[in-house]
């Protein structure tokens, strides 16, 4: 990618925030233009694509290169923002989203949750080999190859990161030996397709009363854990003072912190050991283990829940899941930032394939939506709980309501878990149905 108008972090931060004021204070005015915009576009749909957009313009960039122009040599520049976003802000919003949880109405969701997730799974696990033979039909050589350059190797890599998440994908990629300097247009086909279905899941939130509708969806459990946890909060409602504030950043961050002394400790222990496992399949299923972020997420979320049976719930009356949702949008708009919507025409075929693969997880997560009768919450985050991972489906999640937050990272996280193995199951017949 060129090198955009603005490349200081400092720079790019203000311009998201920015952003992200614009949509609020214009998603906040009554009457006219706009509030008939966002009864369409929900807010966080534009927290989203705002920023892809001024990615898509050359304003600002994810990464780029520069040329230096004496000795030709090129430079990789990145920016931080994403970093800090999925590691210091995400898991700051779930342990201020989750302080005031209701464990067990969360359980009380019952099964239709986990039906939806394993749906998510299968969708993809069946999809990616479909998706092979429709393109096959028009375009063979999109789907061709041989030795490390066989695409079949390749997509193997999306089924890792679209059923688990990083960890499986790198593990994928190690495990079926996919030609490395290819590997660069399949990680922009999993940016690229999975950003657009979780564009369309935002739209869908804002509609999910009809949805529902459609679907004949029992939303009684959901709207039952929204409305007990709407209660709680008016009952130890309170204007917070600064006390209260600094206190909230002290649980979340100081939880953050702990999150990643212990992830640091856990990770590479684990990584010895996996390492350790002669049988290959055996040590391919919990390649996940030596993953720091999936450590850093559970020990937040686990902290976190703990921190819901004292009297640290109360401080959702002075707006902890309001300020964790300020972490979150951030986040939506370093992701957003990730996307430029000009590169989708630089590789149709791949585009193509991972196009029909995601149509084929949605079209399935429709049919058992509407064959069980689930509530569009569940299969909008089962769905980002597979294909998003722990970075985005608290932020599907938490779009219903802030204390639904931990139901996707609970779902992501079980993910990681049957990532790897699924994606084998996956890639097996993916290259069944090359050849």
């Amino acid at each position: 990618m060129n090198e955009p108008l603005f490349t200081n972090d400092t720079i790019v931060f203000g311009i998201l925030m920015l952003a992200l004021g614009a949509i609020f204070y214009t998603e906040s005015l009554k009457g006219g233009f706009w509030e008939k915009f966002y009864k369409i576009v929900p807010g966080l749909f534009m927290a989203y694509m705002l920023p892809a957009v001024l990615t898509t313009i050359g304003l600002i960039a994810p990464e780029w290169e520069t040329t230096n122009t004496n000795t030709g040599e090129i430079t990789k520049h990145s920016t931080s923002l994403y970093y800090v976003a999925s590691r210091y802000l995400l898991p700051a919003a779930l342990v201020l989203m989750t302080l005031s949880i209701d464990l067990k109405g969360v359980f009380n969701l019952g099964w239709k949750a986990l039906i939806m997730f394993f749906t998510g799974t299968i969708g993809i696990v069946i999809g990616g080999p479909i998706a092979i033979l429709i393109i096959s039909m028009f375009s063979p050589e999109t789907v061709g190859g041989v030795g490390p350059d066989a695409v079949w190797r390749g997509l193997s890599t999306l089924a890792g990161s679209w059923i688990g998440g990083g960890a499986n994908q790198t593990a994928m990629l190690e495990i079926y030996g996919y030609n490395q300097k290819l590997y660069g247009g399949m990680v922009f086909v999993d940016i690229v397709v999975a950003n657009i279905w979780m564009a369309i899941l935002l739209i869908g939130i804002g509609k999910r009363n009809k949805i529902n509708k459609w679907l004949k969806a029992d939303t009684s459990s959901i709207e039952s854990l929204k409305d007990k946890m709407s209660n709680f909060t008016e009952s130890v409602k309170r204007n917070p003072t600064l006390t209260d504030l600094m206190l909230m950043a002290a649980i979340a961050f100081g939880t953050v912190s702990i999150a990643h002394l212990f992830a640091n400790i856990l990770a590479p222990f684990f990584k010895e050991i996996v390492t350790g496992i002669e049988n290959q399949t055996l040590k391919n299923v919990f390649t996940f283990l030596d993953s720091s972020f999936f450590w850093m997420i559970s020990i937040s979320t686990i902290i976190a829940i703990l921190l819901s049976f004292t009297k640290a719930r109360n401080y959702e009356g002075a707006g902890a899941s309001k300020f964790g949702s300020v972490f979150i949008y951030i986040l939506v708009a370093s992701i957003g930032m990730k996307m430029d919507l000009t590169l989708i025409f630089d590789n149709v075929g791949l585009i193509a394939i991972g196009v029909v693969w995601m149509s084929i997880h949605a079209l399935l997560l429709i049919g058992v939506a509407k064959v069980i009768k689930a509530p569009y919450f569940f299969l909008a985050v089962g769905s980002q709980a597979n294909v998003g991972g722990a970075a985005s489906a608290p932020i599907v999640a938490s779009a219903f309501h802030p204390s639904l937050a931990t139901v996707g990272v609970l779902l992501a996280v079980f993910g990681y878990a049957v990532g790897t193995i699924a994606a084998i199951g996956c890639t097996i017949l993916m290259q069944l149905a090359s050849s």
